[in-house]
């Protein structure tokens, strides 16, 4: 493989039922894959196995912040790589990144949900990992450089990447691109970015009281910060059967890039 690839596991926000909670992975060129969120639910392992991502090809996982649809599927990745641990067919260690805040929540969510044999092997081959804001790691060949996006909901981290070619990527998290973060996105050949729903549809899904954008905010930051390649989800579901062609007719009013409005299970490449 030549170039990274982009597994979409989830595109969806914290209450959709028609599609699973925005999560995915960069496959690295040496086939392993550095996940990011794992959604809220066991889901993410029927995703996995129909998207023939094996549990042995993942040994880094990002969670970027504390709410459900980001945090709950990290317990059944646990669970599930513990096992395989137990039985020998899982080689190395998991690492978790995190912010500070989040070891110490995951560790007692495991603890109070799983077998004790699985839940002690936190600290040992499972390793939880506090990251510091614009503190960078070499992961899989990946330069990352995780960042505070100064959220004021919930502490969270997005993170930029460096990939093989030299071409940056940029994840923003699930909030707008704060402007105190613009200077990670400039630059940028990919700006991963949310859109809660079409700026038509604003009245509707209030997504502002949220602290979310639409498609239209979305668009018009990647034009301005001239990013070639656009990606957007975390959206709603209402409108799931059409949504790609909805959100692309009203983000080429705005946008004059690459818009990616991905489904469930989609691969991309970088």
């Amino acid at each position: 493989m030549e170039k990274e690839l982009l597994y979409v596991f989830g595109t969806g926000n914290a209450a959709v039922t028609r599609c699973y909670n925005t999560c995915f992975a960069i496959q690295a060129v040496n086939g392993e894959y550095f996940m990011v969120d794992a959604g809220g639910g066991n889901g993410i392992l029927g995703i996995l196995e129909s998207m023939d991502v094996p549990l042995s090809k993942i040994h880094h996982i990002f969670i970027t912040h504390e709410h459900t649809d980001h945090i709950l599927g990290i317990v059944w990745m646990i669970r599930m790589i513990a096992t395989a641990m137990k039985k020998g067919v899982y080689e190395g260690d998991l690492n978790i990144y995190c912010h500070d805040e989040l070891p110490e929540t995951i560790s007692t969510i495991c603890r109070l949900t799983m077998q004790k044999k699985f839940h002690s092997m936190i600290g040992g081959r499972i390793r939880l990992i506090p990251v510091k804001d614009q503190e960078t790691y070499e992961i899989l060949g990946l330069n990352i450089t995780f960042f505070d996006i100064h959220s004021t909901k919930a502490r969270q981290f997005g993170f930029t990447a460096i990939l093989s070619d030299g071409r940056k990527l940029c994840c923003a998290g699930d909030e707008p691109l704060n402007p105190q973060c613009e200077s990670y996105a400039l630059g940028s050949s990919w700006l991963l970015h949310e859109a809660f729903c079409l700026y038509g549809d604003r009245e509707s899904y209030k997504p502002y009281e949220k602290h979310h954008s639409t498609v239209k905010e979305a668009c018009e930051l990647a034009e301005r910060l001239r990013i070639p390649s656009l990606i957007l989800w975390h959206t709603e579901d209402k409108t799931i059967k059409e949504r790609r062609e909805l959100y692309t007719k009203e983000g080429a009013a705005y946008y004059h890039g690459n818009l990616f409005v991905p489904d469930d299970k989609t691969v991309i490449e970088l």
